[in-house]
């Protein structure tokens, strides 16, 4: 398989994205009201999973040449973003339910961090299994392993960061860090891969340059509405309606 040269940087540059908008919501998840927190870490969820985990996936996908043409089985190449986004909800909705309020315990963490994990190990040979191509793959069970440790470090790594990180410079140096995690976890997959070519079956009519230019544009959309959703909010904005929230409650306690 050839990975190309400029791809995995775009992919790199990718997963750093989804990394940052997803921090910059899940940090506005910690201080937003009830009303407002599940939303944003369903924006999170979306971010990390669909953007930083799902399309970094994909943009990698489209550098890398595996000797014939390759189709993609839409359904399962849409249900490993499903997998994806659910995932991430999963493992951002455990720590945040067990691990909040000064708790210091690591089991939360690291419960969330073996979901997640092992729910971005199955998107990525989820992804992987959505490819059609005339050719007999089979993997490296080592490297299969491998990989999957490195993806249920890195989203421990991930989630342990929406707990902690907060401001706009810790968000870029933790998603520059996780963008190493989310594709070297990609890559090692990929080179866990073997191929023998069948060169007497009919050719794969290929779809995965569209399929895959149409994700990334569709990405870059969902990329642009988040970056709206944080710059038409503020954390002092939803700081206040939780000052206002409880001194509502306050002086309803105090009228009784």
């Amino acid at each position: 398989m050839d990975m190309g040269t400029l791809t995995p940087i775009a992919a790199y540059v990718v997963a750093v994205l989804g990394s940052v908008l997803g921090l910059l919501s899940a940090e506005r998840a910690r201080n937003a009201n009830r009303t407002t927190r599940n939303w944003w870490i369903a924006v999170a969820a979306v971010s990390i999973g669909g953007l930083g985990i799902w399309g970094m996936h994909f943009t990698a996908m489209l550098g890398t040449w595996m000797g014939a043409n390759v189709s993609y089985d839409i359904p399962i190449t849409l249900l490993s973003m499903v997998v994806a986004i659910v995932v991430v909800a999963a493992g951002l909705f455990l720590v945040r339910r067990y691990g909040v309020n000064g708790d210091t315990r690591f089991w939360p963490l690291a419960a969330g961090g073996l979901v997640t994990g092992l729910g971005v190990a199955a998107m990525h040979y989820t992804g992987m299994a959505a490819i059609v191509i005339n050719a007999d793959v089979s993997y490296n069970i080592g490297l299969v392993a491998v990989s999957i440790v490195i993806a249920v470090v890195a989203s421990t790594v991930a989630l342990w960061f929406t707990r902690k990180v907060s401001g706009f410079a810790a968000v870029i140096g933790a998603a520059l860090v996780m963008g190493v995690a989310v594709t070297g976890m990609h890559y090692t997959g990929m080179y866990a891969m073997s191929m023998a070519h069948d060169h007497s079956a009919s050719v794969v009519i290929g779809n995965s340059q569209e399929l895959i230019t149409s994700l990334i544009i569709g990405g870059a959309g969902v990329s642009v509405i988040i970056i709206f959703l944080l710059a038409l909010t503020s954390d002092d904005d939803e700081g206040s309606e939780e000052a206002e929230l409880l001194a509502r409650v306050m002086r309803r306690t105090s009228e009784r």
